[in-house]
C-alpha cells in the first residue's frame, strides 16, 4: 500500500488527544475528489459505522454538508474525510481504499479492529 497516507486530524480541543487515526489511499482520495466536484460548496465525505449488516456493524459512506459537534476531520491528499467520535472507536487505524476489479468499483475498509466480516465486505464485528 505504497499510496497509503495517514490522515492528519483536526478536531475540537476536547477530543483532540484521543481523536484516533484514519488512513486514506491515494485512489480513495482521487475518487472522493471526483465525487465532490459535482456537489455544492462545503460538501464533504463522511465515513460512519452503523449497527446492522450481516456481522453486526456496517460501513456507511455519504456526502454531507453539516458537521456535528462530535465530528473529527481527517485530511490527506488534499481531501477531508469526516468521522464521528463513536465511529472512530470502531475504525481507529483503519484505511479507506477505492477498489476497481472484476466485481466492480467500491470503497473498501481495511479495519484492524474487525474480528470478522461478511462475504460482501460491507459489514464487520469487533
Amino acid at each position: 500500500m505504497s499510496d497509503q497516507s495517514n490522515l492528519e486530524t483536526s478536531a475540537p480541543a476536547a477530543i483532540q488527544p484521543n481523536a484516533g487515526v484514519f488512513g486514506l489511499s491515494l485512489s480513495a482520495a482521487e475518487r472522493i475528489q471526483h465525487m465532490l466536484s459535482g456537489e455544492p460548496e462545503g460538501s464533504f465525505f463522511r465515513v460512519a459505522v452503523l449497527g446492522g449488516g450481516c456481522s453486526g456493524f456496517q460501513y456507511d459512506f455519504s456526502i454531507d454538508q453539516k458537521r456535528n459537534d462530535d465530528d473529527i476531520v481527517f485530511t490527506a491528499h488534499g481531501v477531508n474525510v469526516v468521522v464521528d467520535d463513536m465511529s472512530i472507536e470502531l475504525i481507529d487505524h483503519a484505511e479507506l481504499d477505492y477498489v476497481q476489479d472484476l466485481m466492480g468499483s467500491y470503497f473498501a475498509v481495511t479495519n484492524p479492529n474487525a474480528t470478522a466480516s461478511c462475504g460482501c465486505g460491507t459489514s464487520f464485528s469487533v
